[in-house]
């Protein structure tokens, strides 16, 4: 899984990124640039990329780890990084307080929600629909 790296990059996400709010994680997606590619570019290829992001206000370090865990563990079983994409989870406080099951289902219905609506990028299991 490729990860975004770079803090302008993701500031650039911040800022112009579509967001998606569940009540646990909230979901910054943002089409890959494709214009020169950088030396990692050409290395990996053109594949979508993740962040994991829990902030410090949140909790201490054990927190943000489980917290990071949680989040990585949703991106796999909804089939991420999506091509072409760069996807930003950012981690709300009551991320670690319930089961994981009702995580992955808040997660699943927001990216349901990007596919199917003007949002739309997610597909199934990795596949672009916009």
């Amino acid at each position: 899984m490729e990860t975004i790296t770079s803090s302008a990059e993701i500031s650039q996400l911040f800022s112009n990124g579509k967001r998606v709010k569940t009540p646990y994680v909230t979901l910054i997606v943002g089409e890959r640039r494709c214009g020169k590619p950088r030396g990692d570019e050409e290395q990996h290829g053109p594949g979508g990329r993740v962040a994991f992001i829990a902030g410090k206000k949140l909790g201490n370090a054990v927190w943000r780890n489980r917290a990071k865990r949680r989040m990585r563990a949703v991106c796999h079983e909804l089939g991420g990084p999506w091509p072409d994409l760069d996807v930003i989870f950012l981690a709300k406080s009551s991320l670690c307080q319930v089961p994981y099951g009702k995580v992955l289902q808040a997660c699943g219905d927001a990216t349901r929600r990007l596919s199917s609506g003007k949002e739309g990028c997610f597909g199934e299991k990795g596949t672009r629909s916009c």
